[in-house]
C-alpha cells in the first residue's frame, strides 16, 4: 500500500509547523509516517527515515525510477528576478519538469556509476522501486529566462525543497523504507545576483548529495563498505 500523495503533504505540512524539536509532534509525525509497518531509523545527513523491519536492499542490483513529482511551497508567490513581474504559469510548469528531470538524472548518474546499479525500466527480483517527491519548492529568486541559460532548467537562489523518497521491491510492491530530508540552498551574496547557470548547479549539489546517500546504502549491503 502507498501513502497517497495529499496524506503526505498534509502531514509534512503540519510537521515543519509544529517543529520537528517537538517532542509529542515527533512522536505523533513517526506513528503516522509508520502507518504500513515502517519503524524510525536514524540514518546520516537525513531528516527522517523508516524502514520495515529487517528489509534489506542486499537482494537489488538494479533500480526503477518512477517520474518524479515536484509541488512548489503553497506560500510560494513568485516574482521574476530583477522585476515585479509575476513568473508565468508556463515558467513555473518550466520550473517544476526542469527540476525533475535534474533531480531523476542525478539519481541515475550515482546509481549507475562504474556500472554498480543501472537504472531500467523493468520490474524484477533484483529491481529495487524508488518514488521520488519533491515537495515544499520554494524559489527566493527564479531565474527564467536568459540567453547563457541552459535549455530546459530551471533558477534557484536562496531557496528550499523537500525530498519524500519510498522504496520498493518491484515485484511484489511490499514498501522497505520511506525518508524524508529538507534541504536549503544559498544565495551567493546579497550584492550578487545568481545566475540561472550558478542555480542549477545548487540545486545538482543537494539531489547528487540525496542519490549518493542512496548508493552508499546499497554498497553496505552488498559489502562494499
Amino acid at each position: 500500500m502507498e501513502i497517497p500523495f495529499w496524506r503526505f503533504t498534509v502531514l509534512l505540512a503540519a510537521m515543519l509547523a509544529a517543529g520537528v524539536a517537538h517532542a509529542a509532534s515527533q512522536a505523533e509525525f513517526d506513528q503516522q509516517m509508520s502507518y504500513d509497518g515502517l519503524q524510525p531509523v536514524k540514518v546520516k545527513d537525513l531528516s527522517l527515515a523508516y524502514k520495515r523491519p529487517d528489509a534489506t536492499l542486499a537482494g537489488y542490483k538494479r533500480v526503477r525510477i518512477d517520474p518524479v513529482e515536484v509541488r512548489f511551497d503553497k506560500n510560494w508567490k513568485p516574482q521574476r528576478t530583477g522585476s515585479r513581474l509575476p513568473v508565468t504559469a508556463a515558467e513555473r510548469e518550466d520550473i517544476r519538469t526542469g527540476l525533475a528531470q535534474l533531480v531523476r538524472a542525478q539519481f541515475v548518474k550515482a546509481l549507475a556509476a562504474q556500472g554498480r546499479y543501472p537504472v531500467v525500466e523493468e520490474s524484477g527480483a533484483d529491481v529495487l522501486r524508488l518514488r521520488i517527491f519533491i515537495v515544499n519548492l520554494y524559489i527566493n529568486a527564479p531565474d527564467t529566462g536568459g540567453s547563457a541559460a541552459p535549455s530546459g532548467t530551471f533558477g534557484m537562489s536562496a531557496g528550499e525543497m523537500t525530498l519524500f523518497m519510498e522504496l520498493f521491491d518491484s515485484e511484489s510492491g511490499q514498501i522497505l523504507g520511506r525518508v524524508v530530508d529538507r534541504e536549503e540552498g544559498r544565495s551567493p551574496g546579497v550584492m550578487t545576483m545568481a545566475g540561472r547557470v550558478s542555480n542549477v548547479a545548487t540545486a545538482e549539489d543537494i539531489a547528487a548529495a540525496w542519490a549518493r546517500i542512496l548508493r552508499n546504502a546499497l554498497d553496505r549491503a552488498h559489502g562494499m563498505k
